[in-house]
């Protein structure tokens, strides 16, 4: 058997976490098995399903570089297929024409809440045959009145549903629109689903679709419902815990790989590893390893991962995602050779790209201003010489490097019987602004001879200001 998965989000909101967790797993549970894995979008609810939605969900997708094998299918462009399967539905006698109206199951409603029972369609139409004047009918399915589903997820464990608590489902609304859970069971069938990866609010959802499976004929996949995820207070995820759209992780400046590390640890282990690739992701996991109980989001954890995978991604992709946050700066860089030159030198001195890009303006930009505190104690008659000393020295290099750039200041450092970092310091901030870059020989040869020269002339013009 072929592993097949899909990832089924609805265009109502925003592509949020819990939705990649549930795109991950189903991603990984078919790339591990070399399976084939399905985009849906779930589009019925046709109020409150927007084009911005659709196109956020596929950027997202994209940018986590989750691959699909079939899809983007929409709902919507298959409701002729849904009608027909309607239609054979009705002349098998598995569904029917209901003709109440909104008021009469309003009243059916209350009166069972009066008598202190559960709300549920009575079947009154069950067996009617008899066409009501004036009133379009919706179209239930007829579920089984006796028996029960057993749902052996691969979570959860054996669930039990007894049919009579199970009510007869519609399918189709009386305006001739197919409901989303009958959708689902026909699309499933269809695309030859074999797993259902999906989060557990679907649960009470699963037995009426096994229901309708069978009735068509079909095997219901294997289903998992992964449990959602909270926030740190241990409320559900929510907008105010931080971040929910995964965009606004992608503008937030994480590295997508960061974020599906931190994702499918959020519930599921192997042993004590922390940190893994792609390719170990899909070597070890199993839906069967998930936790059955609900995962708290720690943003401080996501963080000390992101810096992991920046000391360990490709010095190309650092690169990538600093230009792009720098061109969200109002900065735009030409220079491929510098760009991959800091992305290297900062790469263990960043938590996000938004702050690599923050401390590494200096090098693409001239500096409006020192940090006063740092100028004012690195930036004196006393140093002056210093930096004078260290300009006249980089003036003369032949080669320049950032071992040459160390000799000089090794040198500088000897002549004035001082530590390297009475030298290192004055020379960092006038050339960055600042008290903080990365090793200031790599930072001197990045910034190149001739800014790092005129950078020193304007720190020794600011000197008299003391």
């Amino acid at each position: 058997m072929t592993v097949v998965t899909r990832f089924a989000p609805s265009p109502t909101g925003v592509l949020h976490i819990g939705g990649v967790r549930t795109a991950l797993f189903s991603w990984l549970y078919a790339r591990h098995h070399g399976g084939k894995f399905i985009l849906r979008i779930e589009d019925t609810d046709r109020e409150r399903s927007t084009e911005e939605a659709v196109r956020v969900i596929l950027d997202g997708m994209r940018w986590l570089d989750l691959g699909t094998d079939e899809g983007p299918y929409f709902q919507t462009q298959r409701y002729e297929r849904y009608r027909a399967v309607i239609a054979q539905l009705l002349e098998r006698g598995a569904a029917y024409r209901c003709y109440c109206t909104k008021e009469e199951l309003e009243a059916m409603r209350q009166q069972q809440l009066a008598r202190k029972q559960k709300p549920r369609y009575d079947g009154r139409c069950r067996e009617q045959k008899q066409v009501r004047p004036g009133v379009e009918p919706a179209i239930r399915f007829k579920n089984p009145p006796d028996g029960e589903v057993i749902v052996d997820d691969q979570i959860h464990g054996r669930i039990v549903f007894q049919n009579r608590e199970l009510d007869d489902l519609i399918i189709e609304r009386s305006d001739g629109n197919p409901t989303y859970n009958f959708c689902v069971v026909v699309d499933d069938m269809d695309m030859g689903v074999t797993h259902v990866i999906r989060g557990d609010d679907h649960l009470n959802n699963t037995p009426r679709q096994m229901n309708m499976l069978r009735a068509l004929g079909a095997t219901p996949p294997v289903y998992a419902h992964v449990p959602m995820i909270l926030g740190p207070d241990g409320a559900k995820l929510s907008k105010r815990h931080g971040a929910v759209s995964v965009l606004q992780y992608q503008e937030d400046g994480y590295l997508p790989d960061a974020l599906l590390n931190y994702l499918v640890r959020l519930g599921w282990s192997h042993g004590d590893q922390e940190l893994f690739t792609r390719d170990e992701m899909i070597a070890a996991f199993d839906v069967k390893d998930v936790n059955k109980a609900a995962s708290a989001f720690d943003p401080e954890k996501l963080l000390w991962l992101n810096q992991q995978h920046m000391m360990r991604a490709p010095v190309a992709t650092l690169a990538a995602g600093l230009r792009s946050q720098l061109a969200v700066l109002g900065v735009v860089v030409d220079d491929d050779k510098l760009l991959e030159g800091v992305a290297n030198a900062q790469r263990e001195r960043a938590r996000t790209l938004i702050e690599m890009a923050q401390n590494s303006l200096f090098f693409f930009c001239e500096i409006e201003a020192y940090d006063e505190k740092a100028a004012t104690k690195n930036l004196t008659p006393d140093t002056a010489p210093v930096l004078q000393a260290l300009e006249e020295g980089f003036e003369a290099l032949s080669e320049w490097n950032a071992g040459s750039i160390h000799e000089v200041i090794s040198a500088v450092a000897q002549r004035f019987g001082v530590g390297l970092g009475k030298v290192a310091q004055p020379l960092r901030v006038a050339i960055s602004g600042g008290g903080v870059s990365p090793p200031i020989d790599i930072t001197v040869a990045l910034l190149g001879r001739q800014r790092t020269c005129e950078r020193i002339e304007r720190a020794l013009r600011w000197v008299p200001r003391l």
